[in-house]
């Protein structure tokens, strides 16, 4: 069955670009140029992707992301004509996966929305169920899905995988570059700020203080690393 991907763009030769693109590559689009009616389209019709424009008439598109975090880890991909690094910061620490500024080439959306749905599809499974620190953080695999002290977290597409690459092998430092490389499958500018907005987010869910991290630990100089063992 095609991913569904709700495009929110309010200039309409824009979006209707966008459709053209998507479609060809095999996607169902919905489309609005509408913030509030993307949040009502969402609820309803539970797309597998948003590509989402922050420039919008009615509700802003930082307001509309974080109504869509709160409520699913649907993938977000923002638009914008904001090239400063601070502003793309500022999209991804609103949960968005990835950020693409205006002019673009609708051909590398198509890519990085294909990217991003292979991450969270059901191929992206290689092995079962594991538990680390004693069953604090178990991590299944087949079905996707990650609990923390008993309790079902849910997780950005990008997320998951950054946490699915440290818990790969717990205890090794991966750099920023690596996770970002290795989670998105290419280079991606302003890279290290880039993974630590990721990080931050993933440590506000799994963290019992984010502010004193124990499953995702900091190395000066190195990048991140598990700070749990895995479960014999």
């Amino acid at each position: 069955m095609a991913a569904t991907v709700l495009v929110v763009e309010d200039e309409r030769k824009l979006r209707d670009f966008i459709r053209t693109y998507l479609e060809r590559a095999g996607f169902t689009v919905l489309s609005t140029g509408s913030g509030a009616e993307a949040i009502t389209m969402a609820t309803e019709a539970a797309p597998d992707l948003v590509v989402l424009d922050l420039g919008l008439p009615d509700v802003s598109g930082e307001t509309v992301a974080s109504e869509l975090r709160a409520m699913s880890a649907v993938p977000i991909v923002m638009l914008t004509a904001r090239a400063a690094e601070e502003d793309r910061i500022r999209g991804l620490e609103l949960g968005a996966d990835d950020y693409v500024t205006k002019p673009f080439s609708p051909r590398e959306l198509v890519l990085r929305v294909q990217a991003i749905l292979r991450r969270g599809g059901p191929g992206a499974a290689q092995s079962g169920v594991t538990g680390y620190g004693g069953g604090a953080l178990v991590i299944d695999e087949p079905r996707r899905t990650v609990t923390v002290r008993g309790e079902p977290v849910q997780l950005t597409p990008t997320e998951w995988g950054i946490l699915v690459t440290l818990a790969t092998v717990p205890g090794r430092v991966y750099s920023r570059f690596e996770l970002i490389n290795k989670v998105r499958g290419y280079e991606f500018e302003g890279y290290e700020r880039t993974v630590d907005s990721h990080v931050k987010n993933l440590r506000r869910k799994i963290e019992d203080d984010p502010a004193d991290p124990k499953v995702i630990v900091t190395v000066l100089g190195g990048g991140y690393r598990l700070g749990l063992a895995r479960d014999d």
